[in-house]
């Protein structure tokens, strides 16, 4: 049977539509059903939405770096705690032929002081050479030209604001100056990366700076190495051969998988994953409860009206299926306004933390399933009292 043919079945093509006046018999009720839904489809939206933001917030910088493929040591859980390995690594990784280039980076947490307010919050710092790539945006070539004097630093303007109004102070012309892990820095720059979910702000400076501030990291041990392949090389087939010939305190990992191991730590050893999912499944039994409630009371209400059909000679397939039509258009009715406030928080959260929360077709998709799932199946309960309806005994 082809689709439209079972859509029809559905819905029913007919000159009364049925299912639509018994909604809209008792508007109070149906205002009511609507609500409900709508507020499980919300937070089934902020759920997934946050937990989805979180995820994404936690790649930030690992997005923007001008790599192919990465090297980290095996020791490294995630960016909040990096273990380092040697340098030289990375410099062998240049006897592959299918290596462009390299890039040795630093990566550590450190303590920011707020010019304005003298108070102190961790800041992630990166350290490289500035003459070497490091994130695919051109205008950082430009502005890294100025890491080169000692103490300089590029801060990050999408920062949290309790690092201070740095970037209105420099764009004003004035000279910001700080400390960082005690040690006196002059803000060069301005960058624009955002938070992420192990660090709500972000400097960018040289290995030269970042050692002085640092003076425990070992000069030749570094936290991340960028390796960029020749253009139409395959990243894969060169990252198999750089595991085959580096040792093993190294691991060899192509950007996509820098990225995912990121999100899966966050994702399997923290309980952000599960606390979201759970609020969203939450919102699931809730939107059930309230629509099985609905339709259980609209069927119960209309039960002679529905045995009257049904003694006419209406087969008892048809009338299921007007409780099946009333189950689908709460279902497209609650997810519209659902959809729109779900717009709304997400640019709310977007502008109150500077996470990146936002509507995506996928989490759209997912949503609506789950509100169809939960009105249809809630249908398909409240169908069982008129399966039971005897005329003979409600007359």
């Amino acid at each position: 049977m082809s689709g439209r043919g079972c859509w029809g079945r559905l819905w029913g093509a007919r000159a009364i539509p049925l299912a639509w006046l018994l909604l809209t018999r008792q508007p109070v009720r149906l205002a009511v059903a609507l609500a409900g839904i709508s507020f499980a489809g919300i937070l089934m939206f902020m759920q997934l939405g946050f937990r989805d933001g979180l995820f994404d917030a936690s790649v930030t910088i690992h997005k923007e770096f001008d790599a192919d493929l990465v090297l980290i040591s095996p020791r490294t859980i995630s960016s909040v705690s990096m273990s380092g390995f040697p340098r030289r690594r990375l410099v062998q990784s240049l006897a592959d032929s299918e290596v462009a280039g390299i890039t040795p980076v630093n990566w550590n947490l450190m303590i920011w002081r707020n010019p304005e307010n003298r108070s102190t919050r961790s800041i992630l710092a990166i350290g490289f050479e500035p003459n070497d790539p490091l994130f695919l945006d051109p205008e950082l070539k430009i502005k890294a030209q100025a890491l080169t004097q000692q103490g300089r630093v590029l801060f990050d303007e999408q920062s949290r604001e309790e690092f201070g109004p740095v970037g209105e102070w420099f764009r004003e012309g004035r000279t910001v100056e700080t400390e960082v892990d005690g040690k006196r820095v002059r803000v060069a720059g301005l960058v624009g990366l955002g938070p992420s979910f192990g660090a709500d702000g972000n400097l960018i400076t040289s290995r030269e700076t970042f050692l002085r501030l640092r003076p425990g990291t070992p000069p030749g041990s570094i936290e991340v190495g960028l390796i960029r392949v020749t253009p139409g090389a395959d990243p894969v087939a060169v990252q198999a051969r750089l595991q085959a010939l580096l040792p093993q305190d190294v691991s060899v990992l192509t950007k996509s998988e820098f990225e995912e191991a990121e999100k899966d730590y966050w994702r399997s050893s923290t309980a952000i994953g599960f606390i979201f999912t759970l609020g969203a499944g939450m919102g699931f039994v809730v939107g059930c409860v309230i629509v099985y409630q609905i339709l259980y009371s609209d069927v119960s209400d209309h039960l002679p009206e529905y045995a009257t059909l049904m003694a006419m000679g209406y087969p008892l397939r048809s009338l299921l299926g007007v409780v099946a039509r009333e189950g689908l258009l709460l279902a497209m009715l609650g997810y519209l306004p659902a959809y729109g406030v779900g717009q709304g928080l997400y640019a709310l959260v977007r502008a109150a933390t500077k996470l990146p929360v936002e509507m995506n077709t996928t989490r759209a998709v997912v949503v609506f399933s789950l509100i169809l799932v939960m009105c249809m199946g809630s249908a398909t309960m409240a169908m069982r009292r008129l399966a039971d309806a005897d005329p003979a005994e409600i007359f």
